[in-house]
């Protein structure tokens, strides 16, 4: 399964096919390939997947997935079992 994530550009450097922007996914700042999306400009949202922009998207379906991203870690980090449970459960 592939997973493109929403963030914010918020600094645009280079032209053309070396066109790079440093994008905030919500706290962590990375460099992402803009070559894909010659139209984005600082402050537009992307949808990036291994360091590429595929596409420009508003900023209410950013945040929507965002949002939703953040309930999937928050149940995945429930229904982890703790650290000090041995694997397969208590003996």
């Amino acid at each position: 399964m592939c997973l493109a994530v929403p963030g914010k550009v918020v600094e645009i450097s280079g032209e053309g096919e070396l066109r790079m922007g440093r994008v905030d996914f919500s706290g962590v700042t990375r460099q992402a390939c803009l070559a894909y999306v010659p139209e984005v400009r600082v402050g537009d949202y992307v949808l990036v997947h291994v360091g590429f922009a595929l596409s420009r998207v508003d900023e209410q379906a950013a945040m929507e997935t965002l949002r939703t991203l953040a309930e999937i870690g928050e149940l995945e980090e429930a229904a982890a079992p703790a650290e000090s449970e041995p694997p397969g459960g208590s003996s």
